[in-house]
């Protein structure tokens, strides 16, 4: 097989036909993702079908390195080309001799779920989860319920890059038909609600819209669908809960048709977005604040942990201090933070983004929407004098921002977020102010999280799955103090010409 990592192999010619096109780029910190092009896109692409093909021998011959055994599980997302994708990653992985368990069109958690109810060790999701229509990617994990991190992307890139697969064959094919009821069932077994909650159930025309409805109006709810017709054009947004359009549709279904909470899924049904009955768009850690207050009630003296993005509320929030709650601060990725979870033997963990992972009695480990939503209506069960607004306010006032991310090309988005942590760790170092105050601290765990005397906070970290810096700024204090810091934070990545535009404000 000729490889072509440099993307020279241009589509509509011989060389895009007999060559292996695979970007080295698109090997992440602990996920694949690649610009696989649409019709109509002008962008030149970073993968073929036979780059895929050589994917899925390069993870047959990992799996089968690591000795886990042949057992893989695979599914592809709502996508014109997922299935095609899908097809010629499952032909590379038998030809290493993997047997394939196929569970057709499928929600990454249905496939993490897969993974226990078929008993196979190892995992590989076809999807490109938010990212805009063109991306396509794969989820894979060989040690349930934990997916890939750093080393092991970093072998497989390396086996295929150097092709250095071990085609041993033997490998086998079967598709499982009815997977996606017994995901349902098992999702959704006790789970029956007291109070009939009115739910919008938004799903950006994604995968989720062929699961999500119907798991809420099995457990009791009267359900509002809301963009749930499968359509991989996504008409109206990308279905991303982090996305303001997304939530603006959300909050205005919500404030037209009265309904207690409005719930937002993800391209791949791994995340969830909340907006409460006020229309209110709570941003994901504060749900997860909120959710670790119910939690801890239940179970006294637990431990959570959230990424480096999320509030500051974890540390401060006096209810999570009287229940006995630790939380451990960690990197961002649903990777990273399902692995802390299981490392720590954390109940829950919460990322910004609306990766939530729930370890037993609640869930198995790995991030699911549809579990984070069956929670919220759980929390709401067990408040029947409370609505999620009332909830919400609850909390103590703090002010935050959505999601900041300009563009960064791949090949140097690192190295732009290494000198803005030198920049700060000089100024710690040197006592200089910033934002008008001393630097109180620094967490250097995954970028950099620079923390003011009062409380406020700015983070700046590489984007792990596109080409993107990551910008997040809070503050307990004020709004103004919010827009301080994250101005004096955007002038020291602004010294960086390599950075582009926002994707979004506040």
């Amino acid at each position: 097989m000729t490889l072509d990592i440099v993307g020279q192999a241009k589509p509509n010619t011989f060389a895009f036909e007999t060559s292996a096109l695979v970007k080295a780029t698109g090997f992440r910190e602990y996920d694949a993702r690649w610009w696989f092009g649409h019709p109509g896109s002008e962008k030149e692409p970073e993968l073929n079908l036979m780059g895929v093909q050589a994917l899925g021998m390069g993870l047959g011959t990992l799996i089968r390195r690591i000795g886990v055994g042949p057992d893989i599980v695979t599914g592809h997302d709502f996508r014109s080309y997922s299935m095609a994708i899908k097809l010629a990653l499952v032909s590379g992985l038998m030809a290493a001799g993997a047997r394939v368990k196929d569970i057709g069109l499928a929600l990454s958690p249905m496939a993490y779920f897969a993974q226990f109810a078929l008993d196979a060790p190892s995992v590989a999701m076809v999807t490109a989860s938010h990212n805009e229509n063109g991306w396509t990617g794969v989820k894979m994990g060989a040690q349930r319920p934990l997916t890939f991190g750093p080393e092991e992307m970093s072998a497989l890139k390396a086996i295929v890059l150097d092709g250095d697969f071990e085609l041993v064959g033997g490998g086998s094919y079967e598709f499982v038909p009815g997977f996606r009821e017994r995901y349902i069932d098992d999702l959704t077994a006790g789970k029956a609600m007291g109070r009939r909650l009115k739910i919008v159930a938004a799903c950006g025309n994604g995968t989720a819209g062929a699961f999500a409805p119907q798991s809420l109006e099995k457990i009791g709810c009267e359900v509002i669908p809301l963009d749930t017709e499968l359509d991989h054009t996504f008409p109206r947004y990308n279905p991303n809960p982090e996305d303001m359009k997304m939530l603006h549709a959300i909050r205005d279904k919500v404030l037209e048709t009265g309904a207690d909470v409005g719930l937002g899924f993800d391209g791949d049904g791994d995340r969830c977005g909340v907006v409460d009955n006020e229309g209110n768009e709570i941003f994901a850690d504060k749900v997860g604040v909120m959710l670790a207050r119910d939690i801890s009630a239940l179970h006294h003296d637990s431990v959570f942990v959230v990424d480096v993005k999320s509030t500051g509320l974890f540390m401060t929030d006096p209810v999570l201090a009287q229940n006995g709650a630790r939380t451990d601060y960690w990197k961002t990725g649903h990777s990273y933070i399902k692995r802390r979870v299981a490392e720590l033997g954390a109940v829950a963990g919460f990322e910004k983004s609306g990766h939530f992972f729930f370890n037993p009695p609640i869930g198995r480990g790995y991030d699911d929407g549809l579990v984070t939503a069956v929670s919220v209506c759980g929390m709401l069960d067990r408040n029947p004098g409370k609505t999620m607004a009332d909830l919400y306010r609850d909390l103590p006032l703090i002010f935050g921002t959505p999601t900041m991310s300009p563009h960064c090309p791949d090949e140097v988005k690192y190295g732009v977020v290494d000198k803005v942590v030198g920049e700060f760790t000089e100024m710690k170092e040197r006592g200089i102010a910033f934002a008008g105050q001393p630097l109180a601290d620094l967490v250097t765990v995954n970028g950099v999280r620079v923390v003011a005397e009062d409380g406020t906070w700015g983070l700046v970290r590489a984007s792990s799955n596109k080409p993107e810096i990551v910008v997040v700024v809070e503050s307990p204090v004020s709004p103004e103090r919010r827009r301080e810091m994250f101005e004096a934070v955007d002038a020291v990545l602004r010294r960086n010409p390599e950075v582009g535009a926002y994707n979004q404000s506040f």
